[in-house]
Parts: C-alpha cells; sequence; structure tokens
C-alpha cells in the first residue's frame, strides 16, 4: 500500500491500529478471530494462544474472554497490553495445535494453566465442561492429563487450587453457571453436593434429578439459570411439594445470585442446622 496510503487509511478510520506495528480492518477491530490472530503477530512467533482464549477455541464456552491470552517461551520478554494478556510458559511445540490456523495448547495443558493462574470460576467451570458429555473412560483419561500437567509445573505457584478444583469436577452440571454455583457452596464450607443426584419412585423409576443434594440431610440446590426456567413456575411448585412431601429441604438459586449469593448461602446455613 505504502506509507502515505496506510497512514491516511488510519487516519479516515478505514484501517485501526489494535497494538503497536498490527494493523487491521476498523471493521474488523472487534472480530474475536481477527484479534486472536493479531494478538499473535504483535508478540511474534513463537507464540500459541492459552487460557480462555485457547479453551474458547476447544469449544469451551464457560471461558468467554474479551482479552487474547498468549503464551511465549519463558526467555522472551514481551509484556502484557491493554486487551493482550501475554504468559511466559514452558510448553513444547509438540504441546501446540492448529484450530482454524491459528496455533493454541493443547486442551489438557490450557486447562492445566488456566486452573493454576486464571480466575478460578471460570477454569472450574471450564474443567467441568470439558468433561460434560464424555463417556467415564475419556473423562478420567482427560481428568487424568490435566493433573498430570499441573504436577509437571516448574511453577508451583496456584498448583494446589488446581488440584483442589480438579478434584471438585465432575462434568455433570447442565450449565458453567451451575459449576460455578456449585463452587460457591463448597468455599462457604459446605460439604462437597452429589451432582445430578436421582429421587427414584418406590418402584425405582426416575422421578426428578436434582442439581445439588445432600442425600444424608435431604438437602438440595437447584439452579435456575435457564430461560425455560420461566415458563415451568408451575411444574417447579408441583415438585417442591412433592419432594417436601419425602422430607426434602429445596433451595433455588438464580442467575442473579451468581453476583451476590449471600441469600441462598443464608438459607442453605438454615437448611443444616435444621438437620444437623
Amino acid at each position: 500500500m505504502g506509507e502515505r496510503t496506510l497512514r491516511a487509511a488510519l487516519e479516515t478510520g478505514l484501517f485501526a491500529q489494535i497494538w503497536r506495528g498490527v494493523v487491521v480492518r476498523a471493521s474488523d477491530s472487534l472480530n474475536p478471530y481477527t484479534r486472536r490472530a493479531a494478538a499473535l503477530l504483535a508478540v511474534g512467533q513463537p507464540a500459541a494462544l492459552t487460557g480462555p482464549t485457547a479453551l474458547a477455541l476447544h469449544g469451551l464456552t464457560a471461558a468467554a474472554s474479551v482479552e487474547v491470552h498468549v503464551a511465549v517461551p519463558a526467555d522472551r520478554s514481551e509484556r502484557s497490553k491493554p486487551g493482550l494478556v501475554v504468559h511466559r510458559s514452558r510448553y513444547q511445540p509438540s504441546d501446540v495445535i492448529d484450530i482454524d490456523q491459528l496455533p493454541v495448547l493443547d486442551l489438557d495443558l490450557a486447562l492445566a494453566e488456566f486452573l493454576c493462574d486464571g480466575d478460578p470460576r471460570t477454569a472450574f467451570a471450564s474443567l467441568d465442561q470439558a468433561l460434560a458429555g464424555l463417556s467415564d473412560a475419556d473423562g478420567r483419561a482427560l481428568l487424568g492429563a490435566v493433573v498430570g500437567r499441573i504436577g509437571q509445573r516448574e511453577d508451583s505457584r496456584g498448583t494446589n487450587r488446581a488440584l483442589v478444583l480438579a478434584n471438585l469436577a465432575t462434568g455433570k452440571a447442565d450449565s458453567p453457571p451451575e459449576s460455578v454455583f456449585r463452587l460457591i457452596v463448597v468455599e462457604a464450607g459446605f460439604p462437597i453436593p452429589e451432582a445430578q443426584y436421582e429421587i427414584l419412585t418406590i418402584d425405582g423409576r426416575r422421578m426428578y434429578i436434582l442439581d445439588m443434594a445432600w442425600p444424608e440431610l435431604r438437602i438440595a440446590l437447584e439452579y435456575d439459570g435457564y430461560a425455560a426456567h420461566e415458563e415451568r413456575g408451575e411444574y417447579d411448585l408441583v415438585k417442591d411439594e412433592r419432594l417436601a412431601k419425602r422430607g426434602w429441604i429445596l433451595i433455588r438459586a438464580g442467575s442473579a445470585d451468581l453476583g451476590d449469593p449471600s441469600r441462598v448461602l443464608g438459607e442453605l446455613r438454615v437448611a443444616f442446622a435444621k438437620r444437623s
């Protein structure tokens, strides 16, 4: 194009400079793929997408992030910039795969790294989502690979937390917010609940499935985060009444409780006090 034409395109807003030395069409400046490719250009090679950026490319919606996370070798000096987070990691070329023509860390390594140094709730929900739908054997294999990666880290910071989160994951949650609520409950000091606990009829047929339950105390927590629940008020009311007759205390949480879970945790404490 030539420098003059390029400068004119930048001045008129046709092009935008996301990071120093990287120019894109302004209309694409918020496109996730464009920003990921631009981030790799900004830091230079070798580099690979990591953290929530990598997990999103692996199909994990729980890890959505506006920032782009890039891993570079430990001896590199690149620094983070607004919207671009640089991680120094001792990964090998064999740990990188190609997704949409972009270099991305393997799923097990990306999960392990994020569990150690990412937001714990997002990381836990991502691991739970990665395990969802897998067979028992495949789930154990993925979890074992993640734990193995955690144990191989030279930087021990965050590894204890990561192992706790990995031990808590089941892959049974219906949604990432439900996984987050499971973590919130455990962080608040409650015993680890059973995920997707089945209530059976006398003749052994499935009656209900509870999101989280402490069956020995007959206490359950249901996360009603889906829009579908707005049309299930009568069904949920009948469910609550039938479970109450069976001696269950059922507490409901919604998306608003994710930001401030104090009400739900308070009701749980009251329920545990009654049954302790």
